[in-house]
């Protein structure tokens, strides 16, 4: 006979193993995401299940292992008067409901706890979150359950006890506060043996800070003809080399030494916690002196008045040892000079010299800064810089810019220089009697401070990679772009998107549109040779809603479906063709034969098939309706088919041979 315990422990070793892992640490990525933004995590349950919620969010508010900052969450049940008083006046249904639509708001996130997935105010609660926005998140007991359906997403425990249900969720807890620790935490800084899959990158320059006030502006001042700044709010940043070295330390698989001159001052000290929040370790050589700080004052995305304070050269000190190790431990170094006087220091330029003779060394100048030092790689001024350095006064347009970008080649002991045209990309000449290489770059509108710092960064980070400078170039160009796109220096306060092979940023997209009443449209194939008959497909798509996400199928799936000469084009090359058409605002490679657990994830408002399946009954219909979702056809382009024309190329091989 079996012993209770002993069932007990067993049934917890059959259930555990199962766990949904995968999406735990997937919600984990999301909450340190938001909730650090400004976001919360509301959290409900009853009996256990409300002692299991409550677990949560004191481990958020307070902290589960690491020392952060803390997180808002709130769980509704301990609010023993509003529950007491909404039971009363609404009825015991409501008592989660209504405090989520007092507490909720669009790209907050809602946690449901039920062991049966059946409790009628937790599905109250479920309706009134989808109602509003919210991400709604169940764990529950087994799955099917009207929880589960209901949520966004569900992590569903398969143990026929309630106390086993109950157990595994503690451990979904930790393991989802184990996730938003490991997002949150800066990395500890290097005790000199470095993990062999992380790189060092060393940035050297001026820093300061910058601080943005930001408000509206919608009158003038009775006082004198002037704008008045209403509402005003202030923001302060590392600014100069500060920036580039926290845009470097959000990339994953890097370690980042910031060495630079801080002033021993409150705003000095501001910088020094910025930077340490932002897990970048500092090597101040300053010995004293004041920081500098550059204020704007914006309102509607305009700056509207600017000033700087402090703005002299700070004293620095010898060359220490520890800026040597790094140096020698260094992937790439980026010098970025702010014409502030850190690189005119004779020690440091010859450490950063010998460093440039084994390992790419990017140099981003100042016109009242000091020229690269030999060996550097890659020189990256403006096109303003390269004007004022070259004093070539030829149009300016790319023909102009190249001129200039010639001089600084031959006037600098550097192997490339690449002159950044702001919305018109940037010039990259190796050569003065070869053809320079023109990259373009997307349009895209916003805040361009540190726009320049990020495409500095990326060039670094790239030529570290051992691709060559045209490659980093194009790779820079496009950070840039998508820096500027994404709000600029606005990004600072909040964690960078991170994206998954599961398709995470296309389906927190997804949210945001149907967060703001927006329509979804999904679209799924293989996507082998792209051809004018998926390109009808796709646009007719886009235009029947606001967002259009294609969900493709992985290698190994197409293998699956179609034998092992298939696909033609890997799947990282159709996500590209299709992520770069004007139509497709995302793109999900999914591993599976069919598309139905991608579809539950992203929930399309409509579900887009081909017309050569009309009068056919799609398989994913049943799914897509059960959340209220449509499938449609739209118009077949005749005479386009994948398979089609690979037998005609395998023809025309043929007779050719």
């Amino acid at each position: 006979m079996t012993l209770p315990s002993r069932a007990h422990i067993q049934a917890l070793t059959a259930a555990l193993p199962l766990l949904d892992t995968a999406r735990l640490t997937a919600w984990g990525r999301l909450l340190a995401d938001r909730l650090p933004a400004g976001g919360r995590l509301l959290v409900a349950g009853n009996g256990g299940s409300a002692a299991e919620a409550q677990h949560l969010t004191s481990e958020l508010v307070g902290r589960f292992q690491m020392e952060r900052a803390p997180l808002s969450a709130i769980a509704l049940h301990a609010d023993t008067s509003s529950v007491t008083a909404i039971t009363n006046d609404y009825g015991p249904e409501q008592v989660f409901a209504r405090q989520v639509r007092a507490h909720g708001r669009p790209g907050d996130v809602l946690l449901l706890l039920s062991t049966s997935g059946t409790s009628s105010n937790v599905l109250a609660a479920a309706r009134a979150g989808r109602e509003l926005g919210l991400t709604v998140w169940a764990l529950t007991g087994p799955a099917p359950n009207p929880l589960a359906d209901a949520a966004g997403q569900a992590v569903c425990v398969d143990a026929p006890e309630v106390a086993t249900v109950q157990e595994c969720h503690l451990v979904a807890v930790h393991l989802l506060c184990a996730a938003v620790d490991t997002c949150l935490t800066p990395p500890a800084p290097a005790t000199g043996v470095e993990q062999a899959d992380v790189r060092r990158l060393v940035v050297v320059g001026d820093v300061l800070l910058d601080r943005d006030i930001i408000g509206t502006a919608d009158r003038l001042s009775p006082e004198a003809p002037v704008l008045v700044l209403a509402d005003a709010r202030s923001t302060d940043r590392p600014g100069g080399a500060g920036l580039a070295a926290v845009l470097a330390a959000r990339t994953p698989g890097w370690q980042v030494t910031l060495v630079c001159g801080i002033g021993q001052d409150q705003s000095g000290a501001n910088l020094r916690a910025l930077l340490n929040e932002a897990g970048v370790e500092v090597i101040n050589l300053a010995t004293s002196g004041t920081t500098p700080v550059k204020t704007r004052v914006r309102a509607a995305d305009h700056t509207l008045l600017r000033f700087d304070t402090n703005t002299g050269p700070l004293p620095i000190g010898p060359l220490t040892e520890p800026v040597r190790t790094r140096l020698a431990e260094a992937a790439a170094v980026l010098v970025c000079d702010y014409g502030r006087g850190i690189t005119s220091h004779d020690d440091l330029r010859q450490a950063l010299t010998a460093a440039a003779a084994d390992r790419p060394l990017v140099w981003d100048p100042h016109p009242k800064g000091t020229t690269p030092v030999p060996g550097t790689a890659l020189a990256v001024p403006n096109a303003d810089e390269a004007l004022r350095f070259t004093g070539h006064l030829g149009p300016r347009d790319l023909a102009g810019d190249t001129a200039r970008a010639v001089q600084l080649l031959a006037a600098w002991p550097v192997k490339q220089v690449a002159v950044t045209r702001a919305r018109d990309g940037a010039v990259l000449v190796a050569d003065a009697d070869g053809h320079p290489l023109a990259v373009p770059a997307r349009p895209a509108t916003g805040d361009t401070c540190g726009a320049g710092d990020q495409l500095a960064v990326t060039a670094a980070m790239t030529l570290a990679t051992g691709r060559l400078p045209s490659q980093a170039m194009a790779a820079a160009v496009e950070a840039a772009t998508d820096y500027v796109a994404a709000g600029g220096p606005a990004t600072l306060t909040t964690p960078p998107a991170r994206t998954t092979p599961e398709g995470a940023a296309p389906l927190e997209l997804a949210a945001r549109v149907r967060a703001r009443g927006g329509k979804v449209v999904g679209a799924g194939g293989c996507f082998d040779l792209l051809h004018a008959g998926h390109l009808s497909l796709l646009e007719q798509a886009r235009r029947l809603g606001d967002v259009l996400i294609v969900c493709i199928n992985a290698d190994a799936s197409i293998r699956r479906l179609k034998g092992e000469d298939r696909p033609v084009v890997g799947e990282r090359e159709r996500a590209a063709l299709l992520k770069a058409l004007d139509c497709v605002d995302g793109v999900i490679v999914f591993d599976e034969d069919t598309p139905e657990k991608v579809l539950a994830e992203l929930r399309p408002d409509i579900w887009v098939k081909g017309g050569d399946y009309a009068g056919r009954r799609i398989l994913e219909t049943d799914l897509v309706e059960s959340w209220g979702g449509e499938v449609v056809t739209v118009p077949f382009l005749q005479g386009h088919s994948t398979t089609s024309r690979i037998r005609q190329f395998a023809h025309q091989a043929g007779a050719a041979r």
